[in-house]
């Protein structure tokens, strides 16, 4: 287990730093996996409603919905004389390959055409729904942990485990509203098909499910766990995984909304401006929550005991210029009274990096110091100002670094080299272009912040 655990860290960095042959960085890189989930049980036991329960919770992401009924096999003339003879619970009922070729695709982000499949005429009908890649992917349906080749796509395998009868009474009402059945009809297949097909193929599934849910949609607080465990795997990047002392906010539509502005090459100044401040002040209060802070009861004016925490007050701030200097007044206020020190550094070719000027408080070195500079690209700046706090005197566990957005290559020349170093983003982007530039990226900070850009 170790070493399947180790080779996934290993493959994890190679796919954060794609070289082309010439040795150079290749702008191609995967897309970001999806989280993917499997919800199996019985007929009518809750599936959908448990399915719902998590994407209404899971509001502030992407989430896609696709139903194992859509893959059912369309039914030929001489079997649809026989329907009802056919076991529409077994595993051969559905077209599990075109259900593992749409979940590969969409796994590795392209979009799909998904099969329409009509209950009444039991035919797929119509050219299908396009459907696009999503943060998070449910697949749901009876037989959903059966396959192995279908349970090696899932992150979580779900097993909603509701009473026989009330899946019987569910059934029942289901398939006479809503596909047109009669009760004898249904409750035929149920003792030949339904039944049987249950106590043979799914509930043996039931081995393979890491979490299984009694009672349904009706159980809450298994609900709230799950979407707890999810948000908390959506908010952790790859690199996070490797490099325990790298730290992003957890991305929510409002972030990715100004992410979008403040990348997009036909944003004003002015907006540019004003969503660059909205982020650097996000990420500065998630930096000022990894610092150390002691135990302290006060009074309140209701002359009630209040237990809470007292800030660090050795801080300073420390910014990179002249990009840096945009995170100051974020710092500003949310510290009052902070020092403020400054650092500039030359960069020469593509790798050399010269210290031109810095500008430090003299008791720097018994202070926690928060690290600024909105871009981490290369690394190369990063390790040059890191260094020139170390040679300070400043621990290297009591510097937090920063940025708006980080380029994978810089985030690995920087923990590589100071692993006690936290690092705070708002977003890991792909990678870096051949002139060391983050790509997709947002352009040159500092000229489009200070409005010196050439347009």
């Amino acid at each position: 287990m170790e070493s399947e655990t180790l080779a996934t860290l290993a493959n994890s960095i190679k796919d954060h730093l794609s070289f082309q042959s010439n040795g150079s960085l290749s702008a191609s890189s995967p897309p970001k996996q999806p989280f993917i989930i499997g919800v199996a049980g019985g007929t009518a036991s809750g599936k959908t409603t448990v399915c719902n329960m998590i994407i209404s919770q899971l509001h502030d992401q992407g989430v896609l919905l696709i139903n194992q009924d859509s893959f059912y096999h369309s039914l030929s003339n001489e079997q649809l004389e026989r329907v009802h003879e056919y076991n529409f619970d077994h595993p051969d009922a559905f077209n599990t390959e075109l259900l593992l070729s749409c979940m590969e695709k969409l796994k590795h982000g392209q979009a799909i055409t998904l099969p329409n499949y009509d209950f009444k005429s039991h035919q797929s009908t119509g050219p299908g729904q396009k459907v696009n890649p999503s943060d998070v992917i449910i697949l749901e349906g009876i037989l959903v942990l059966h396959d192995p080749r279908v349970r090696d796509l899932m992150n979580m395998k779900i097993f909603v485990d509701t009473d026989s009868d009330l899946r019987l009474a569910r059934r029942i009402q289901r398939d006479t509203v809503e596909r047109g059945r009669n009760i004898q009809n249904v409750l035929d297949q149920y003792a030949r098909f339904v039944k049987p097909s249950f106590e043979e193929y799914i509930l043996p599934s039931k081995k393979h499910a890491d979490i299984i849910i009694p009672r349904g949609g009706d159980n809450d607080v298994a609900i709230d766990l799950i979407v707890q465990h999810i948000q908390s795997k959506l908010g952790q990047h790859d690199l996070c995984k490797i490099y325990p002392n790298v730290f992003v906010i957890c991305s929510t539509f409002q972030i990715r909304g100004m992410h979008t502005l403040i990348r997009d090459v036909k944003t004003t100044k002015h907006d540019f401006v004003f969503y660059a401040d909205r982020l650097i002040r996000m990420v500065v209060e998630h930096g000022l929550g990894h610092l150390p802070f002691t135990e302290r009861q006060i009074k309140t004016p209701t002359g009630s005991i209040y237990p809470g925490v007292a800030f660090c007050k050795r801080l300073c701030g420390v910014s990179v210029i002249r990009s840096g200097e945009s995170m100051e007044n974020a710092l500003r206020a949310c510290c009052k009274g902070i020092k403020i020190g400054k650092i500039l550094i030359h960069r020469e070719g593509n790798n050399g990096q010269q210290l031109i000027y810095e500008k430090l408080p003299a008791d720097i070195s018994s202070r926690h110091v928060l690290l600024l500079d909105p871009v981490l690209a290369s690394g190369n700046c990063a390790v040059k100002a890191i260094s020139l706090l170390l040679s300070k005197g400043v621990p290297e566990s009591s510097i937090i670094f920063l940025n708006l957005i980080a380029a994978p290559q810089g985030i690995h020349a920087v923990c590589k080299k100071f692993p006690k170093v936290k690092i705070v983003t708002s977003e890991i982007d792909v990678t870096l272009d051949n002139d060391l530039r983050v790509i997709p990226g947002m352009g040159e900070f500092g000229d489009r912040y200070f409005g010196t850009d050439k347009d």
